[in-house]
């Protein structure tokens, strides 16, 4: 029998990697993933997918294309039968010749910026009408997100604009099904949930870079330095974040703002920082105090109250997940360590990531769903502890079986080799007993630092063998 203890210790910090290269994917990811979208019509019987994007969601047409229309909206229009169609306004035409996946290019100005030329604009109808639509028996429709409500028929809601919606509408044959497929992509058996060697190997680009800028946020903080000069460590190598950068100190949300300011850091504060970028996120919630001594009178108790029992939780997570869970088990083990009656964390305990910050969950309560080799999950535990502050050391890993962690080593050794330091750090130095399925993305998995001034203490596990 053994009994495991969580500790607040004097530790070496993790590695971090920053000679990292972006990994492109390969014309034979792409080309999967073509294979398996026009399989999953055909499953479905869905004749033609029309993808809309925009800056703010675009990830699913980005997903076939390669690139998302910016500051220009575009449609990506695929027929079951492999052709494929870009609907694309006036800036962004010249991306169609270097799209991922080949297609025929139509032009439709009213997807530009207001006060641009519109010229050889024709309606929406007009187009979607050259594409046969009346002649279609089911059109799907994804924006960005699948519904999962329980009051509304999820296929009936669209989360694209009214317009396209209504063109589609006029020009559909009267038996035409319209629905909302986005579950072809992010569904339970969406084929966006899983990934191949060369996927993992781009997506941890930005996991390492997101943990490797929190992991330099953290060694920065100091009592008189300013949100922003926090905020500008969060962010690196130019690369586009998939959330807004959090550096916020003391009370948040002042005049409803959700960004670093010039405030400066106080000894005592609570202080919150994340950063995301495709494919991976970093998030840490500590006080500003260098010992426990210095904790808030109300909050004296906040270590073994709050912090630990969040700690233990996320060991338990990291040693106990694997590859064939139903996601109910994953979400009854975070239970049965931290129950929710107590620590009131309310969203899924552990979510799919990828291009965007949150994908979907296949854990939740009384989740069947499967847990498969090649999803990429952001360990994400929220406990909300009334009177405390709160805690946090979210961070990406990969569940991957034997034949994926071996076509990783074999098609990408240094980032394998970046793995296997990763998870030499969570068993040698927190004394993580970590699942052989979980490949570590992030640099700073499981390091966490409740007292952000003791830059050399943070948690670790330890065991204590039984003699009964």
């Amino acid at each position: 029998m053994e009994k495991i203890n969580i500790i607040l210790d004097v530790l070496t910090e993790p590695k971090t990697f920053a000679d990292v290269s972006p990994v492109f994917l390969t014309d034979e990811t792409i080309e999967m993933r073509k294979k398996r979208m026009i399989q999953r019509m055909r499953e479905e019987a869905i004749d033609t997918l029309i993808i809309y994007a925009d800056r703010e969601h675009g990830s699913n047409f980005e997903y076939f294309t390669g690139f998302i229309p910016r500051f220009e909206e575009g449609l990506f229009v695929m027929e079951n039968s492999g052709k494929s169609t870009l609907i694309l306004g006036n800036e962004n035409l010249k991306l169609c010749k270097h799209a991922r996946i080949q297609s025929e290019l139509v032009h439709y100005p009213p997807f530009s910026l207001p006060n641009q030329p519109m010229d050889h604009e024709q309606p929406l109808e007009q187009l979607f009408t050259s594409l046969g639509f009346v002649e279609k028996k089911k059109i799907g429709v994804v924006g960005w997100k699948m519904f999962t409500t329980r009051k509304k028929e999820a296929t009936k809601l669209f989360d694209v604009p009214h317009f396209i919606i209504e063109a589609i509408e006029k020009v559909k044959g009267e038996t035409t099904e319209l629905l909302n497929a986005s579950s072809l992509l992010i569904g339970e058996k969406g084929i966006r949930r899983t990934n191949n060697a060369n996927e993992i190997a781009h997506y941890e680009f930005g996991a390492n870079l997101a943990s490797s800028c929190m992991l330099q946020a953290l060694n920065k903080i100091e009592v008189g330095v300013k949100e922003s000069e926090i905020g500008a460590l969060l962010n690196g190598k130019g690369q586009p974040n998939t959330v807004v950068t959090i550096a916020a100190t003391g009370q948040r949300f002042e005049y409803a703002n959700l960004y670093p300011t010039d405030k400066t850091i106080k000894l005592g504060d609570a202080l919150s920082l994340t950063t995301g970028f495709k494919g991976g996120l970093s998030s840490r919630t500590g006080f500003v105090i260098e010992h426990e001594k210095q904790l808030p009178s109300e909050q004296a108790d906040y270590l073994e109250k709050v912090a630990k029992p969040y700690f233990q939780a996320i060991v338990h997570w990291l040693e106990t997940i694997k590859v064939g869970m139903r996601g109910e088990e994953v979400y009854q083990l975070v239970e049965t360590v931290l129950p929710k009656k107590q620590f009131h964390w309310h969203l899924n305990p552990g979510h799919l990531t990828a291009d965007e910050e949150w994908l979907a969950s296949p854990i939740y309560q009384e989740s069947q769903e499967i847990l498969e080799s090649g999803m990429i999950f952001q360990l994400d535990i929220i406990p909300s502890v009334p009177g405390y502050t709160g805690v946090s050391a979210e961070e990406c890993v990969v569940l991957a079986d034997e034949a994926l962690q071996a076509k990783i080593k074999e098609k990408y050794p240094e980032l394998w080799q970046r793995i296997m330091i990763r998870q030499t750090y969570l068993k040698e130095v927190l004394n993580i007993d970590l699942s052989k399925d979980i490949l570590p993305l992030s640099n700073t998995v499981a390091y966490l630092r409740p007292f952000y001034l003791a830059k050399n203490q943070a948690f670790r596990v330890q065991r204590i063998k039984s003699t009964s």
